[in-house]
């Protein structure tokens, strides 16, 4: 028993290794290959809006609601596999657009993506299913090639920032319940630079992260 527990511990420890040397390297790749250089332009952008639970949502169409959106379009709504109801909201918000302006219909596409980790979920399996979320990522960033991405904080952002380093420009609004910290999400597109504009909520947070934008509050 003693010798199968060590063995699953070093397929374990391979694998972990393989995957952190494999991301390194592909981060390392789209760091120099860089993005391309963009010009001002009066044509609409396309952009993916990554959604999240627990209020991540309610703050996206929030900011969603204050922004031109003519000038986002077409426009990628995503959210996590088991996160049906961040998927209505948004939909809600597009019908919404719909009846105000007065269009016949909406041009908003809906998808979802895998979690890297449920909640509960075991560290052993959760290797696989974040082998799995990042492939799933790759393959959506691929097919959709966003020049924009608006984030504010769910997890599920983190695979789809880093995957369109190449063509995308990443926007991230750091949700307003961080007031002194910010959120693990946040941190890693900060400090890796991931990020092209980074926002936050209260002053606090800039005049730790300098390279940030206070907006205020946008709830």
């Amino acid at each position: 028993m003693e010798k199968l527990n060590d063995c699953c511990w070093s397929i374990m420890a391979f694998v972990a290794i393989s995957v952190t040397i494999f991301a390194i390297r592909l981060l390392y790749v789209l760091y120099l290959t860089g993005k391309p250089s963009r010009t001002k332009s009066s044509q609409p952008l396309s952009t993916l809006v990554v959604l999240g639970s627990g209020g991540h949502t309610a703050e996206m169409v929030n900011l969603l609601s204050v922004l031109q959106m003519d000038r986002f379009a077409p426009r990628f709504y995503i959210a996590a596999a088991t996160d049906n109801m961040s998927l209505q909201k948004s939909r809600v918000f597009e019908d919404s657009l719909v009846h105000k302006n007065g269009v016949k219909g909406s041009t908003a596409r809906f998808m979802q993506i895998y979690r890297s980790r449920e909640v509960g979920q075991s560290y052993i399996t959760s290797v696989w299913t974040t082998l799995l979320a990042i492939a799933h990522a790759l393959w959506l960033m691929i097919r959709i090639r966003p020049q924009v991405v608006l984030c504010n904080g769910p997890g599920t952002c983190i695979p789809l920032c880093v995957l369109g380093i190449r063509w995308s420009s990443v926007f991230y609004v750091e949700s307003i319940a961080r007031v002194k910290r910010l959120s693990l999400s946040g941190l890693l597109l900060y400090r890796l630079h991931i990020a092209d504009q980074f926002f936050v909520q209260w002053p606090q947070l800039q005049r730790k992260h300098p390279r940030a934008h206070y907006v205020g509050c946008l709830m």
